[in-house]
């Protein structure tokens, strides 16, 4: 479990709810310490000193830093810009897992993972790095999920399904037993997916059907 100075790569609403786990960590006997947020966009920072933290400035202030991270932004190419951008710095991703999701046996989970409140990681899973599962996400057996994937509030990946890199599983959706989900795919919300997903390709509805390429929004994906 990670312990000691943090910084939140990401001040947008998931960044925010990011300070919710730490905060339950801590309450459960954790021990992180947040230094601040920094972000390289426009940033409501009354939001940030109501809940006690504040902006340290952009992501370049985190290089000069010997800390640990999360970049919590739903985007999962800017997650990974953002991450290979502080590669080989002082600094170290973190892992955080809220106290109230339930994690199994014989799991592996990568560097910058964050699994939030109520989300539901069975056996012999495998998070690659900096794999987000939202609020009261679940992720069922077998199932690997590579680097920079997220899993939406209420979705449901079932088991023995593998899910490409920076891939986007929407709010509610459901992932059927067996299915790949190719590279940089989009599901929308509420999809139910009843077979593969190719590359890049956005599916929506029950079952799941390719559409022609959507803003993300149009589909259901929350902006954080």
């Amino acid at each position: 479990m990670t312990s000691g100075p943090i910084v939140i790569v990401g001040a947008g609403g998931f960044g925010r709810e990011v300070l919710d786990v730490i905060e339950a960590i801590n309450a459960t006997g954790g021990e992180i310490e947040l230094r601040g947020y920094v972000d390289d966009g426009q940033v409501d920072e009354e939001l940030l000193a109501r809940r006690g933290t504040r902006l340290l400035g952009t992501s370049e202030a985190l290089r000069m830093m010997a800390v640990s991270y999360v970049v919590p932004i739903g985007n999962g190419a800017a997650r990974k810009s953002v991450a290979e951008r502080l590669a080989g710095t002082a600094s170290t991703p973190a892992v955080l897992v809220h106290p109230a999701a339930t994690v199994g046996g014989d799991n592996r989970i990568g560097p910058g993972c964050i699994l939030t409140a109520g989300c539901r990681v069975t056996t012999n899973i495998t998070l690659g790095s900096h794999v987000h599962l939202h609020v009261n996400s679940a992720v069922g057996h077998d199932s690997t999920l590579s680097d920079y994937v997220s899993v939406f509030p209420g979705a449901t990946v079932s088991g023995n399904v593998t899910i490409g890199a920076g891939a986007t599983i929407g709010t509610g959706a459901n992932v059927l037993p067996g299915v790949t989900i190719g590279e940089g795919a989009f599901v929308g919300a509420g999809a139910v997916v009843t077979r593969d997903v190719e590359p890049g390709q956005t599916v929506v509805g029950a079952p799941a059907r390719p559409v022609q390429q959507k803003a993300h929004d149009a589909a259901g994906t929350p902006r954080e």
